[in-house]
């Protein structure tokens, strides 16, 4: 039993570390338009309110995508969404570095967050597909380290190739970033599969690992792609805590979009940083993110067993720390680095935990769409939040902005969240063959 336990580990984890790679370059993308934002507004000659407009239009795009992507995802699979979905991003993204005017950005936020929008539900649902229930938490908590990560190495990044490689250009920068885009194509193609059964048939995937993962092959043909029994998706569309849940999954969107939009210009506007100082403080946060997400997911699987205690010490946390955040006074950087590192900390330690948790309460066959409707609902609190923010920023009359109302809003939203957490249930729903509809009114009560 030790030498079979041994081999268990393996495959599992390597399908997980390549769809955790494909969203690391999901991140690139995005957030290298975000980097260069200010050069593009100079090259461009775009108003402050169009570059607002620009920030926006990609949320609102990515938040329709959440949708469609589920249900095409449970329908014709995860493998065949997601390659979709990296071949549009890729092709975007190297096509952003020749855009010459407002309305061809406009175009092609709206094709960036259409093909991002429809990679998340696909990559949520090959984990669910490929781990035990006990370890998704863990997996999905790993995998959303990538949220993390990216954030803290791809401003660096991007900025060292256009200043080394091509004096200070931003446009090169996304024709190169085409090529992760097509090593990721490979990658999706070459390890992942659908269905773990996929893997054992071709010699990848040893009989002991298939046997620990326990996936259900009745519930997917041999190709991961159309499910053999008709779908019912009321087992979630008729659950009331579904839709507690996209409450607080809203609110945690708002607070991590919207502090992650306003964060460089709350240093720069109300500190007085310089560009270096700015990099290194804006980056503090992410890299406590990282730790913070696995430590969620370790403390759902291994501790409570459950989301709700990791979800309200994460939002009751956060509750102070950005309230006190954004009234930090200039030039005290001990307190302000504190604090940063307290935000990341408690405003990312349930994220992996919460996407957990719709794998963990409903079968798996439902698990994309719930996740693409509850993601794309949830999306919306990051389209509006870094809108709100905007109008809560005050302008003295010296010009020196101050965030302090910005930073009591993510207080309240994150406040938010701790209620609709605090009302969940999380015992699982199983289909039998009693109604559907009565399945989900005896799991609520």
């Amino acid at each position: 039993m030790q030498a079979a336990a041994k081999k268990i580990w393996g495959y599992r984890y390597v399908v997980l570390l390549v769809v955790w790679l494909l969203y690391i370059i999901n991140y690139f993308d995005r957030l290298s338009v975000l980097t260069f934002l200010p050069f593009i507004q100079k090259d461009l000659q775009l108003t402050p309110v169009e570059v607002g407009q620009l920030a926006s239009v990609f949320f609102f795009a990515y938040a329709l995508a959440q949708v469609t992507a589920g249900y095409l995802a449970d329908k014709f699979g995860s493998k065949k969404v997601m390659n979709i979905a990296i071949i549009v991003f890729t092709v975007v993204t190297a096509l952003t570095g020749a855009v010459k005017s407002f309305g061809h950005f406009i175009a092609l936020r709206i094709g960036l967050g259409l093909g991002e929008g429809h990679h998340f539900a696909p990559a949520v649902r090959t984990i669910n597909n490929w781990f035990p229930m006990g370890e998704r938490g863990r997996a999905t908590s790993f995998f959303a380290t990538s949220w993390a990560v990216a954030p803290a190495i791809v401003p660096i990044m991007v900025t060292s190739i256009a200043v080394y490689l091509f004096d200070g250009q931003w446009r090169p920068v996304f024709y190169m970033l085409a090529l992760p885009g097509l090593l990721g194509i490979w990658a999706l193609w070459y390890f992942v599969s659908d269905s773990p059964k996929e893997m054992l048939a071709k010699g990848r995937l040893n009989k002991d690992e298939y046997e620990e993962i326990g996936y259900d092959s009745s519930t997917a043909d041999q190709s991961g792609g159309q499910t053999k029994k008709k779908v019912n998706y009321d087992v979630f569309l008729k659950d009331g805590y579904f839709y507690v849940y996209v409450v607080a999954l809203f609110c945690q969107l708002m607070v991590y979009w919207g502090s992650t939009t306003w964060l460089t210009s709350f240093l720069v506007k109300q500190h007085g940083m310089d560009i270096k100082q700015m990099g290194f403080f804006a980056s503090a946060p992410y890299i406590v993110a990282f730790f913070a997400m696995l430590l969620g997911g370790w403390l759902m699987d291994k501790v409570f067993h459950r989301m709700k205690p990791v979800a309200l010490i994460a939002y009751l946390g956060a509750i102070p720390v950005l309230w006190f955040l954004g009234t930090v006074e200039k030039g005290n950087t001990g307190l302000l680095l504190t604090l940063l590192l307290l935000s990341g900390f408690f405003i990312n330690l349930n994220f992996g935990s919460i996407y957990a948790y719709l794998q963990k309460r409903y079968p798996k066959e439902v698990v994309g769409s719930a996740t693409g409707l509850a993601n794309g609902i949830g999306q919306m609190g990051s389209f509006i939040s870094p809108l709100i923010a905007g109008y809560l920023v005050q302008v003295g009359a010296n010009g020196v902005q101050n965030f302090s109302q910005v930073f009591m809003f993510f207080a309240l939203a994150s406040a938010v969240a701790a209620l609709s957490s605090f009302l969940l249930k999380e015992k699982q729903i199983t289909v039998s063959n009693t109604p559907p509809v009565k399945e989900a009114q005896t799991a609520n009560l």
